[in-house]
């Protein structure tokens, strides 16, 4: 165990992603740098009046993972197995027995389990009879097995949970294994999110709240966030997972450090179900508990990758917080452009693409941001920017007002 007590950065030393952008960190890199949106017709939303989403391209779950695993996990858990292998690959953890133990942890966000395990079995239930309900609807389902069927896949047999705080939860998540790492309950936590709700039943529920995009003669130019013709948000999938570790254990190990987590803030708007506070105060709040934990000004903050959902309100109101907290200086980037929205696992995935900005010193674009708004107050990346940077910042907002915010600052 390493004596750096008094740091309060921990390491990211690995990771992994398969979203709508690719599967494997390098090609979801290129595909948001090159800002390509991922938006498309979907078979399965078919007859529904917003039939559009962005789903990972060629995910085959029995080339990936095997046919057992294939039939034995639902698709949320499928993303995160093979994030979870590359981000172990990545950190040097990829050897038998490496990544297992009491001083391992898990902790992952997760907004929904498995909703098409249960649209599947219910209508089994419905159409044939109760004994035909599988047995193992309840293992593929439940959120919890997210955080599981990680620890059982490397043998971590330390603190195991999920969170959910709804789009915020990937970011949340991160944010607690920092604090299991500072509390010295873990030596390495393997954290990030996984999300796979583009089912029927759950889309439909999206368009009746009318959150989603209807451009759907156009899918491609549908995720928009900050521009001015945005209209809501398009659904996707994925799962993004880190491997965090004290800063001092990571130079013993003589591993790369990615880059930095050095500050957490996360807070609830109590306000309603699903708007956000008009003023974004709850979002505020999570930011500048986020930039005090890392000992940062707003000044400094270089980079923010946004929560830019693409619906009215939240890109109005994010604006306005990050113009209040952060000023004008930082470039903002929304990648939902490219991916859509991911929901649980959005934090994680864009606190992942953060780290790979910092490290290659380039901003990537907001697709589709054809004519910003002019009601937003901040600049935002309408191309692939170089730029100097050390401090970014990213942030998520979740349904119920749960509020999350990361610094991440370069290696």
């Amino acid at each position: 165990m390493s004596t750096d007590v008094m740091s309060t950065d921990v390491a990211v030393t690995g990771l992994g992603l398969v979203t709508p952008a690719g599967i494997g960190a390098a090609a979801n890199w290129a595909a948001v740098c090159a800002g390509r949106s991922t938006a498309d017709r979907d078979p399965a939303l078919a007859g529904q009046l917003v039939d559009i989403s962005c789903r990972v391209p060629g995910f085959d779950p029995v080339a990936l993972l095997g046919p057992r695993p294939a039939r034995r996990l639902d698709r949320f858990v499928q993303f995160a197995v093979v994030a979870l292998r590359e981000a172990l690959r990545d950190a040097g953890l990829d050897a038998p027995g490496a990544a297992g133990g009491a001083r391992v942890g898990v902790v992952v966000g997760c907004a929904d389990g498995g909703p098409s395990t249960v649209e599947v079995q219910h209508r089994t239930l419905l159409e044939r009879s109760p004994d035909q309900v599988s047995a193992l609807l309840l293992p593929m389902q439940l959120p919890n097995m997210l955080a599981g069927q990680l620890s059982i896949e490397c043998g971590a047999t330390g603190p195991s949970m999920v969170v959910a705080t709804a789009c915020a939860s990937g970011t949340t998540a991160i944010g607690l294994a920092r604090d299991l790492l500072l509390a010295h309950r873990c030596d390495v936590v393997i954290t990030g999110g996984s999300e796979a709700m583009v089912t029927p039943l759950v889309m439909a529920g999206f368009s009746q709240m009318k959150a989603l995009s209807r451009r759907t003669a156009q899918p491609r130019s549908a995720s928009r966030p900050f521009d001015r013709d945005r209209d809501g948000f398009v659904a996707g999938e994925g799962a993004g997972i880190l491997v965090l570790e004290r800063i001092g254990d990571a130079a013993a190990r003589g591993v790369r450090v990615r880059a930095r987590i050095a500050g957490f803030g996360a807070s609830a708007d109590a306000h309603h179900v699903t708007a956000p506070d008009p003023d974004g105060r709850g979002a505020e709040q999570a930011i500048r508990a986020a930039l005090a934990d890392a000992g940062r000004a707003g000044t400094d903050v270089d980079h923010v990758n946004a929560h830019g959902t693409g619906t009215p309100s939240n890109d109005v109101v994010e604006s306005r917080v990050l113009h209040r907290t952060v000023g004008e200086r930082a470039l903002v980037t929304s990648t939902k452009g490219v991916t859509g929205h991911l929901f649980g696992a959005a934090g994680a995935v864009e606190a992942a693409y953060t780290v790979l900005a910092l490290e290659e010193q380039l901003v990537p674009p907001t697709a589709n941001l054809d004519e910003p708004d002019p009601q937003v107050r901040v600049p935002v990346a309408q191309k692939p920017t170089p730029l100097r940077m050390s401090t970014a910042l990213t942030t998520s907002f979740g349904f119920g007002g749960q509020n999350a915010a990361l610094v991440v600052s370069a290696a």
